[in-house]
């Protein structure tokens, strides 16, 4: 609950500030931060089961914890374009009438995201600001779950998928050199497919309320 409202709290600070803005056209701030990736990985649909998936399975993705950086230009003194890099890994969980399964394992994921920021605040003071654009969701090196293996998966294919982020956060200046303290929050909306496959044959695919929670504490440095 307190993720869901993080978003939310901090668009309410940023309505409350008025006044000039802190960065100025032209600024790149690079952002070191701590992420914690919470996806949801709700089982949408079954287009197809060969494997005999019983009635009533739903599904679970795992949390992560990871570093990311972030890497910011200012368009204009209020406006911004930002984009995240970090790599982070899965495992997707049987729940329902599969529960403690594993079907999906180790799939790590590259969220390419690229938002487009408003900031609000006076010169020198606090910065919130709010932001939205598209993602990219690239998935590498995934493989069946124990289950699946049991049933007769041999490989595993989660498909590359485009989606869409909101953002929002709030940058606390430290000193007057560009130091400041950071907290980030960008939920994302994303519906991958998972497809399995037993040799060449395919014998399972699902679709994916991905939609993970992005939330991220750490440190900024504007030049």
């Amino acid at each position: 609950m307190k993720t869901r409202l993080f978003p939310l709290l901090a668009l309410g600070a940023a309505l409350a500030i008025p006044g000039q803005v802190a960065a100025k056209s032209g600024d790149v701030q690079l952002k070191l931060l701590g992420t914690l990736v919470a996806p949801n990985g709700k089982l949408k649909d079954v287009e197809l089961d060969r494997i005999g998936l019983p009635a009533g399975t739903k599904t679970k993705a795992d949390n992560n914890v990871i570093p990311t950086i972030a890497i910011e230009y200012f368009l204009a003194d209020n406006i911004s374009i930002e984009t995240i890099a970090g790599v982070t890994q899965h495992d997707v969980d049987g729940r329902g009438a599969l529960d403690g399964a594993t079907l999906v394992s180790d799939a790590k994921i590259v969220p390419a995201t690229l938002t487009l920021k408003y900031h609000f605040g006076k010169e020198g003071g606090i910065q919130p600001y709010v932001g939205a654009g598209p993602s990219y969701f690239i998935f590498i090196d995934e493989r069946p779950g124990a289950t699946t293996r049991s049933r007769g998966a041999t490989r595993q294919k989660m498909g590359d998928k485009v989606g869409a982020a909101l953002q929002a956060g709030i940058d606390i200046p430290v000193n007057d050199k560009g130091l400041a303290v950071t907290f980030d929050a960008k939920r994302y909306f994303m519906r991958p497919t998972a497809r399995w496959f037993a040799g060449a044959t395919e014998v399972l695919r699902t679709t994916h309320k991905l939609d993970p929670w992005v939330i991220s504490a750490g440190v900024g440095f504007r030049f």
